[in-house]
């Protein structure tokens, strides 16, 4: 019998693929299909360490983040959600550990992932680290408060529209 840990995918988001994310060096874009009416859209302000949230011309949030650090820069560009999961697995890249969800997990207790090279994701996730909110610190993930990111995937859906902006 397979235990409900043993059933959640696994997210890999911070692996280190320096054809990936390197300076000066952007991953392709995943933009929605032009006949796409998505109501509610993501901006991510990199240097402002914030994400707004949109429906239409309203701002119905705001939220600080956590963002790339100095050669894994969280990537400009136009992306959507395409995968989102309550309570993530996470392996390390760098041990290859599995770590279950709970407070250790360093993804926190919601994945948004809105990249992938079909190997290594990139996306919202909450932190066990919440002091680090407001610094350029990830492996090109967006960080949030585990409350602000619960709150987030409750907004969102696969195919929302996230921009990323300097």
């Amino acid at each position: 019998m397979n235990s409900p840990s043993s059933q959640l995918p696994v997210i890999t988001p911070e692996k280190p693929l320096p054809d990936v994310i390197t300076p000066g060096k952007q991953p392709p874009q995943t933009t929605p299909p032009e006949n796409a009416t998505f109501t509610i859209r993501l901006v991510v302000k990199r240097r402002k360490r914030k994400v707004v949230v949109y429906r239409g011309q309203e701002i119905l949030a705001t939220y600080p983040i956590a963002v790339g650090k100095p050669g894994w820069e969280t990537p400009l560009g136009n992306f959507r959600v395409f995968n989102m999961e309550k309570d993530p697995i996470f392996k390390s890249f760098k041990t290859g550990k599995m770590i279950p969800p709970g407070p250790e997990n360093p993804l926190g207790n919601r994945w948004i992932g809105i990249w992938t090279d079909g190997k290594t994701q990139l996306g919202f996730h909450g932190t066990n680290q919440e002091y680090l909110i407001g610094k350029a610190v990830s492996h090109g993930c967006i960080r949030m408060r585990n409350r602000d990111v619960m709150a987030l995937y409750e907004l969102v859906t696969i195919g929302t529209h996230v921009t990323v902006e300097p």
